[in-house]
Formats: structure tokens, C-alpha cells, sequence
């Protein structure tokens, strides 16, 4: 995509300096999309708490004076911008960006895979190391090297980067009441205690998890 006219969008690093376009080695070059302009439909503030406002859209480019909502972004070769997914979303392997949201698509285009969950676990080497859950198709055969393949599906759609790490076949996923997915997953890959389990549709749901990883 592109910017509308009279709205002034960008892309920067960490340290707010702009990126451009890898034209030459067709490469997606990523990082935090903001906005370097103001424009009508711009947030303009959280009623009753504007110290809040403030943290959350222009606190982490105070400097520049830019507006940022959150999303990770990359310029494709181009120069047109794709958004790839909210920073809280967005795993740091070795310094690759990669949406969780980007990763599930890849599994579940799978024609063995119902459903898929992938959160990200510390790692020492790497960061952030990708950890992902699986549910099967239930006419789906499984065999031994289903982990193996999933992972070359991956790799295949997105990236050798990209292949998760782990891949757990389980039987299913935690879901609340309204059918969202709960991301305390990241508990489970990292063996730390479970968060708030209250607004699960099926509390034993992570007993039936442990027991498959």
C-alpha cells in the first residue's frame, strides 16, 4: 500500500532513522510504521486519561514529534508499504521481523492443519525462538515426520528463518467464550505458571496441552 494523499507515513529503526526500499536486492526491509504528519482521522486523544495518550502514540518517537499506533511494517521492493501485524505481535528471531499472524497463515495452509497458535519463547541465541501449537484435521493421518514438514511448509511459504523451532501437535486450543484464542500460550512454552485461565470456554484445556508437548 501507499500513503493517501496528504498523509505522511514512514518507516523507521529502533533509533527512528528512516529506511528505504532494498531496490536492488529485493529484499523486504522492515521496522515501525509511523506517521510523520497529522491527518483528520489521527487519534487524537484517550477521554479522561491524555498522560496515557501521550505514552502510547508519541512517547516512542518523542524526538521526531512522529504518531505511532504499534504496527511493524516492511517496504517491499517497490517502495510499497505492507503491514505486517502489532509490535506485540511481532517476533524478533536473529533480527528478522516476523508476525505470529504471518506464521499461523503458513501452518494452517496446510491441508493437514485445522488450526494453529504461535507464540514466541526467550532465547539465548536467537532472541526470540518461534514456538508453535497445532490442531490436526480430524480425518487427517498423522505420521512421524508431520513436525519435519510443517516446519519445511514454513520455511518454504516465508522463509528458512521463519521455521518454528518447536511445533507441538495438540489435541486443541485454549479459547475464551467468545472463540479468541488465549496467547497465554507463551506461558506454556516457557514452563512458567499459567496467567488468568477465568475466561476460558475449557480450563482443562492446558492438562490435555501439557500432557501432548
Amino acid at each position: 500500500m501507499t500513503a493517501l494523499p496528504g498523509i505522511s507515513a514512514r518507516i523507521v529503526d529502533d533509533h527512528g532513522d528512516s529506511l528505504t526500499p532494498a531496490v536492488h536486492t529485493g529484499e523486504h526491509v522492515s521496522g515501525y510504521l509511523v506517521l510523520d504528519g497529522p491527518w483528520p482521522s489521527m487519534l487524537r486523544g484517550i477521554w479522561g486519561d491524555p498522560e496515557r495518550y501521550i505514552e502510547n502514540y508519541w512517547s516512542r518517537f518523542a524526538e521526531q514529534g512522529w504518531y505511532f499506533a504499534g504496527d511493524s511494517a516492511y517496504y517491499d521492493r517497490d517502495g510499497a508499504i505492507w503491514v505486517v501485524g502489532r509490535i506485540d505481535d511481532v517476533m524478533n528471531v536473529s533480527g528478522h521481523r516476523l508476525s505470529s499472524a504471518e506464521l499461523e497463515s503458513a501452518l494452517v495452509g496446510h491441508y493437514g492443519v485445522a488450526e494453529a497458535a504461535v507464540v514466541a519463547k526467550k532465547d539465548e541465541t536467537t532472541s526470540q525462538a518461534i514456538c508453535a501449537f497445532v490442531v490436526l484435521c480430524a480425518e487427517y493421518e498423522v505420521h512421524e515426520g508431520i513436525v519435519d514438514e510443517l516446519r519445511a511448509e514454513v520455511a518454504k511459504k516465508i522463509s528458512p528463518i521463519a521455521k518454528p523451532r518447536e511445533v507441538h501437535v495438540v489435541p486443541e486450543l485454549p479459547k475464551t467464550r467468545s472463540g479468541k484464542i488465549m496467547h497465554i500460550l507463551r506461558d506454556v512454552a516457557e514452563n512458567r505458571t499459567l496467567g488468568d485461565t477465568s475466561t476460558l470456554l475449557d480450563p482443562g484445556v492446558f492438562d490435555a496441552i501439557k500432557a501432548a508437548k
